[in-house]
């Protein structure tokens, strides 16, 4: 049950990470909350299955530290493939 501590801080992660970077109108709202909320998922789920219990700090800090070490890289090159590529069809289209 706790694994959903680690999807909710991985959103709420993946929210600030979309505030804080630029170029909010080249992707969706929910695109960097659900990559922060599936990266802090995903790291609790893999060390619990490797056997770390939560009774040690490793999910909890592997909850906060895997989505923001996920998210921003993500969130940044996303921006720039977009804005490129709307760039690039803008030219071809002879559009401003």
């Amino acid at each position: 049950m706790q694994i959903l501590l680690a999807f909710i801080a991985g959103a709420v992660i993946g929210i600030g990470v979309h505030f804080h970077i630029g170029a909010r109108s080249t992707r969706g709202a929910a695109l960097a909350p659900m990559i922060g909320a599936i990266s802090g998922g995903g790291a609790w789920t893999i060390l619990t299955w490797a056997g770390i219990g939560i009774d040690t700090p490793w999910p909890w800090l592997a909850a906060i530290v895997v989505p923001l070490a996920v998210t921003y890289p993500a969130v940044i090159v996303l921006s720039r493939v977009r804005t490129a590529r709307d760039a690039a069809e803008r030219e071809r289209l002879g559009i401003g």
